[in-house]
């Protein structure tokens, strides 16, 4: 058997243990289900009804009757409309008024609606120089959907990697595996199972917003996502593979299930800042365009970039490059880690010894 059979053989037991689990399959399918309806439910409260009611005198009813705010209940006379005011069915009142510039004049009850006087008022055209600005609530709920997706994915299936690394350590499987292949084939398919996993839960995730979207007719969202999302995909790819390194080397320093978290405290803090910073601090271009060449950030900052057209061209492939190259330098070290520790049981290992000690 060659050398890349046996990583495919490691792969497929890593998939297999995960897809076999009912806790794994249960809680996927509750998170694709959480993302769709929440997608749904956005865009249907966004469009909510949230017209003006207002009575209208003929000619007048003509003249705002396509305005999509208000809602135009046609009446008769002034009379009509000044009882349906008093009735409290209606908002205000407007009747043609030649004099006034707009052609229009509003009858209120006790106060100027200045919502409506504003939204029938005579308005000047108005041309962005920078489209790239964009609701700060838009913005906000970008960056939480990138922030969550990638440290939902990364904590998972990481330490889904330390537990079965630790596991092998402490039954004594490690010691049978190794007599067959060696650890470099056991530590790749590791990562490459569990990669999988993760992107194509990634996947799911992102197909089940694109139906939402497309569900609720947010076309002009669902066509600003796109690029972000599938650039999203291919760094959460390659970031995935250098934290996975980076969760089984950490974990191959223990034997105990009982001391994995103090090991990966700090992967996992490599994971959780990149999420704080996009969600708090989203609306500053410095820390963003900082996390976006950051390897460990990278997944988020950049496709987050994008999003907001804040990224020239050039700077995807730039801050790719820049993953490529850590990511091949991080996993050299992880497996130098992880081949020297994996066979000492017993007390921790520590970082330096895994580091120099002889190869097992």
């Amino acid at each position: 058997m060659n050398r890349s059979q046996q990583i495919w053989l490691v792969a497929e037991r890593e998939i297999l243990a995960r897809v076999r689990s009912k806790a794994f399959l249960i809680s996927t399918a509750l998170m694709l289900a959480g993302v769709l309806a929440s997608v749904i439910i956005s865009g249907l409260l966004a469009d909510r009804d949230h017209s003006t009611p207002v009575a209208a005198v003929g000619p007048a009813a003509q003249q705002i009757a396509d305005s999509p705010e208000l809602t135009v209940k046609t009446v008769n006379d002034r009379e009509q409309g000044v009882q349906l005011l008093r009735d409290g069915t209606v908002d205000a009142v407007v009747i043609s008024d030649n004099g006034n510039r707009t052609g229009l004049k509003i009858i209120a009850e006790d106060s100027s609606p200045d919502e409506l006087v504003a939204l029938l008022s005579v308005k000047p055209s108005v041309e962005l120089l920078d489209r790239s600005q964009m609701s700060p609530m838009v913005r906000y709920f970008a960056a939480l959907a990138f922030g969550v997706v990638f440290f939902i994915s990364a904590v998972t299936f990481g330490g889904t990697i330390a537990q079965s690394v630790v596991e092998e350590k402490q039954t004594r499987i490690v010691e049978i595996l190794l007599s067959t292949i060696p650890a470099s084939v056991l530590l790749t398919g590791k990562i490459i199972g569990n990669s999988l996993l993760a992107f194509g839960q990634v996947v799911l995730l992102g197909a089940c917003a694109v139906v939402g979207l497309t569900v609720t007719g947010d076309t002009q969202l669902l066509g600003a996502l796109g690029a972000p999302i599938a650039w999203f995909v291919v760094f959460f790819v390659i970031g995935f593979v250098l934290l996975a390194a980076m969760y089984a080397a950490a974990a191959s320093l223990v034997s105990r299930q009982e001391d994995v978290q103090s090991v990966l405290m700090p992967v996992t803090m490599l994971v959780m800042i990149p999420y704080f910073l996009v969600i708090f601090l989203n609306d500053n271009d410095l820390v963003i365009t900082i996390m976006s060449y950051v390897p460990f950030s990278a997944a988020v900052g950049m496709p987050f970039r994008m999003f907001v057209s804040d990224a020239a061209w050039w700077e995807p492939l730039l801050s790719l490059l820049i993953l490529i190259a850590s990511t091949a330098g991080v996993i050299a070290i992880a497996s130098r880690i992880y081949r020297n520790a994996l066979l000492r049981v017993g007390a921790r290992v520590t970082l330096r010894d895994a580091l120099h000690g002889s190869d097992a």
